[in-house]
């Protein structure tokens, strides 16, 4: 089945990072897959646009159907090939809400990272604001002290939402980025030991971006939040 499947993906990008953890965990090895630079522009290719008119990256393919957002192609994934590889939906009513409202919150929480990260990448130099900046700082930083406080209410040794689940896969390559960014392990405790938890689960390990195990010195763009 993995072999009528295709991704177009990008390194470090959350989103990309979903899909390929997924596709790990449902046991869809094999897919093809092509890597292409954010730096040399390749997501606005004629190649992906075919795919995804928004030029942006994942752009998934299984047969003829093309999912192009992270959340409903891990959904798919997993709701297509429920009896394959670990289960990622509870089936309690409880972990089941706690589960969506926490993949629903990861996108906010995705947003407001890149909102600081990409800033000078994203935004025209003459159009580049201190207040902006530090508007955006503010707001990541509490949306990172709502996910310490999330993490304070979970059991040492477990996940987001009782066993992994989607919200696991939507979350964590955010809370990696932001490690990789700077962020301090002793002002953010919680989110480091889930961080420390994650890390070398198999799906994880896999599918870690290659210029970070080639490069393991992050940044420090996150160091004062």
């Amino acid at each position: 089945m993995a072999k009528l499947m295709s991704l177009l993906w990008g390194a470090g990008s959350p989103p990309c990072w979903r899909v390929m953890i997924t596709l790990e965990e449902k046991k869809l090895q094999g897919y093809k897959r092509k890597l292409l630079s954010f730096e040399k522009g390749e997501h606005k290719s004629q190649e992906v646009l075919v795919v995804n008119p928004r030029g942006q990256l994942p752009a998934f393919k299984h047969g003829d159907i093309i999912l192009n957002e992270s959340c409903a192609t891990c959904l798919y994934l997993e709701n297509q090939f429920k009896s394959q590889g670990i289960k990622l939906i509870p089936d309690s009513a409880d972990d089941q809400a706690t589960m969506y409202q926490h993949m629903m919150e990861g996108l906010a929480l995705t947003d407001k990272l890149n909102s600081v990260i990409y800033y000078d990448c994203s935004v025209p130099e003459e159009e580049r604001h201190d207040s902006a900046v530090k508007r955006n700082k503010e707001a990541l930083t509490a949306e990172l002290k709502l996910w310490e406080g999330y993490l304070e209410n979970v059991a040492a040794g477990s996940y987001l939402a009782g066993a992994f689940s989607l919200a696991d896969v939507i979350v964590f390559p955010s809370i990696a980025c932001a490690f990789r960014f700077g962020l301090s392990v002793g002002r953010y405790p919680k989110l480091a030991k889930y961080y420390s938890l994650l890390k070398n689960r198999a799906s994880i390990k896999t599918t870690w971006p290659p210029h970070w195990v080639a490069s393991p010195q992050g940044y420090d763009i996150l160091k004062d939040l």
